[in-house]
Formats: C-alpha cells, structure tokens, sequence
C-alpha cells in the first residue's frame, strides 16, 4: 500500500513550522512503517516553492516514490471540482487538492493530510491520515 503525503504536510517539515512540524514527522514516521510514501507532480510543484534549485528540491524530497498523476485522476478531480461550484465554490478551475485527491482515490492510497475537512467533503471514500 501507498500513502500519498499532502504538501502542507511536506511544507511543515521544510519550513520547520513551529504548530505543526512535529505532528507532520510523527504522521510521516507512523506512515512509512507499514506503507510507501509518495508524492506526484502537483505535490512537488507546491514544495519545489521553497526552494531556489531543482536539485534541493530532488534532495528533500529523496525518499518519497514520485507517482503520475492518472488521466482518470484528473476527471475525477473535474467531477470534484463541479460539486464544489455547486456548493457555491467561486474558483474558476479545479484547485491542486482536487488532483490530490483524485489521485489517491483512483491509486487506493491514504492520504496523509493537514486539511481533512475538504478532503472528506469531495472524496469521502478517501482513507485520510489527519489531525
């Protein structure tokens, strides 16, 4: 089994947030026990953020799988994407979580995440790892 890491997650170890860092590696820790943990191009897009050269990114990211994001993914991240304009969302195109999402829906991984709430409201078969 895989476990998809969320970038709030990755970016709470990065930048070394004071609130959250330590649940972020705990929940990291406890992951990659018993599954892999991966990452996709949306995921390293948003923590590529911080850094000034691909290479160190490469590095903080070395023992994360790095998974393709599925065509089927990203028709279910539309599909997510239509509830919430329905929901009364004002965002004119599908937001990254909704990719983030789909993927780990469509690959049957968990999800560890800081946000379950939007998580849960869009993909509630989603297995989530959240605070």
């Amino acid at each position: 089994m895989k476990t998809l890491v969320d970038s709030n997650v990755l970016l709470d170890i990065v930048t070394q947030d004071a609130r959250w860092q330590s649940w972020s590696e705990a929940a990291l820790r406890k992951a990659a026990e018993h599954t892999t943990l991966a990452i996709n191009p949306i995921i390293f897009a948003e923590i590529s953020a911080k850094f000034d050269r691909i290479e160190d990114a490469d590095m903080a990211l070395v023992d994360f799988t790095r998974e393709p994001l599925p065509y089927e993914a990203g028709f279910l991240a539309g599909k997510a994407f239509l509830a919430y304009r329905k929901r009364g969302g004002t965002r004119r195109s599908p937001m990254p979580d909704f990719y983030v999402g789909a993927h780990a829906v469509i690959g049957r991984m968990a999800l560890i995440t800081r946000d379950g709430a939007r998580y849960r409201t869009y993909f509630p078969a989603l297995q989530i790892i959240a605070p």
